[in-house]
């Protein structure tokens, strides 16, 4: 099968000139990506995290605390993982931040770690980045010497110092 990609939504976006989903793959094999419409300068404000919805851990929800999870309600939910991200999920200051200089038609990413504690549905890395982690199950499987490299939000540095606490 030929490999398609499309930049039509097939719903109205979430946050038109700001980033849009592009639909790529074969029937059998179907992935999509989050790319800017604009230029981001390191540290901007990509998107503020509004309008969500509580729900419980699943592969589509963000983990906001040690015990809570919400749905992205937008199309921020098609925005992959990266061992080497271009933005932070911020859920302490519930906003989508630039981790770099971020330029018109560059993918829009983050760490899914940064966020999960213990992920609904792992699975493996293929990013190639340097400092890959392989597979991707969340924080609690990972050293604190491998997530000091990443922007990590509050609650996971909470669960990491009790993790590592309990270990000691």
């Amino acid at each position: 099968m030929a490999v398609t990609e499309s930049v039509q939504p097939e719903t109205k976006p979430t946050h038109p000139g700001y980033f849009c989903i592009v639909r790529q793959g074969t029937p059998e094999q179907y992935c999509s990506k989050l790319i800017a419409e604009r230029d981001y300068p390191k540290g901007s404000i990509i998107a503020e995290l509004k309008g969500l919805t509580p729900g419980p851990k699943r592969y589509s929800s963000v983990q906001v605390s040690k015990d809570k999870h919400i749905e992205l309600n937008s199309d921020l939910v098609f925005m992959n993982h990266s061992c080497d991200p271009s933005t932070h999920m911020d859920t302490d200051g519930m906003a989508v931040r630039a981790l770099k200089d971020i330029k018109t038609g560059d993918e829009l990413t983050f760490f899914y770690p940064s966020t999960e504690w213990d992920m609904a549905q792992p699975f493996d890395c293929w990013c190639g980045a340097s400092q890959c982690v392989k597979q991707v199950t969340g924080a609690k499987h990972l050293s604190t010497e491998t997530l000091n490299n990443f922007v990590i939000v509050e609650h996971i540095k909470e669960l990491l110092a009790e993790r590592d606490q309990a270990q000691a």
